[in-house]
C-alpha cells in the first residue's frame, strides 16, 4: 500500500544480507484474475524459495514506493507478504510473514484513503478495525503474535485481504 502519489524506483534501505539483492518483479495489475484468487498456505516452499520471494518481494515494493506487498501480486500464489511501514520516515523495519493469520480485531474502526500498487491512481476510502492481534512464521520458520496498531495494522490487513482474493475496490 504505496503513499499518496508514490513515485516509482524508490531507493530500498539496507536489509539483511539474506533478503537483500531480490529481483524486481512485474506487479500485477488490476483487473487480472490472479488478483483475486486465495493463496495456498507458504509451507509447501523450501527455506530458499521463501526468502527468495521474500526477497523479490521487498526488492519489488521498494522499487514501487509501497509499504506492503503480498505474494500474488506478484504473481506467486502463496501466502506470504512483506511490510515495512516505517521506511519512508527513514528507519527501515521490514517484516516478511508467511501463513498469517488474524486472530481477533478491535471493536474501534477507523476510515482512511489506501492505495495499492496493484490498482494504481486509485485511491479507496476504505474502513478497518484500527488494531489487530495477528500470527504468522517468520523464515526461520518460527511462529510469532503480535498486536499491531495503526498504519502496521492496516498494512497487514491490506495484504492479507490479497492473499484471499480481496482488493480494496471491492469495499468501494
Amino acid at each position: 500500500m504505496p503513499d499518496s502519489g508514490a513515485k516509482i524506483g524508490f531507493i530500498a534501505p539496507n536489509l539483511p544480507v539474506a533478503l537483500a539483492g531480490g529481483t524486481v518483479r512485474d506487479i500485477l495489475i488490476y483487473p487480472d484474475p490472479m488478483l483475486r484468487e486465495n493463496c495456498a498456505p507458504s509451507g509447501y516452499l523450501s527455506g530458499l524459495e521463501l526468502t527468495r520471494l521474500a526477497a523479490a518481494l521487498l526488492a519489488t515494493m521498494y522499487h514501487a514506493g509501497g509499504r506492503g506487498l503480498a505474494a500474488p501480486q506478484i504473481g506467486v500464489m502463496r501466502r506470504v507478504f512483506v511490510m515495512d511501514a516505517t521506511w519512508k520516515g527513514g528507519v527501515s523495519e521490514p517484516v516478511v510473514m508467511t501463513d498469517p493469520e488474524i486472530l481477533s480485531f478491535s471493536d474501534v474502526q477507523v476510515s482512511m484513503q489506501e492505495q495499492c500498487l496493484s490498482i494504481p491512481d486509485r485511491p479507496v476510502e476504505v474502513t478497518r478495525p484500527e488494531s489487530i492481534q495477528i500470527a504468522w512464521y517468520d523464515l526461520r520458520g518460527l511462529f510469532h503474535s503480535q498486536t499491531l496498531t495503526g498504519l502496521s495494522a492496516r498494512i497487514a490487513q491490506h495484504e492479507i485481504d490479497h492473499l484471499n482474493g480481496r482488493l480494496i475496490v471491492d469495499v468501494e
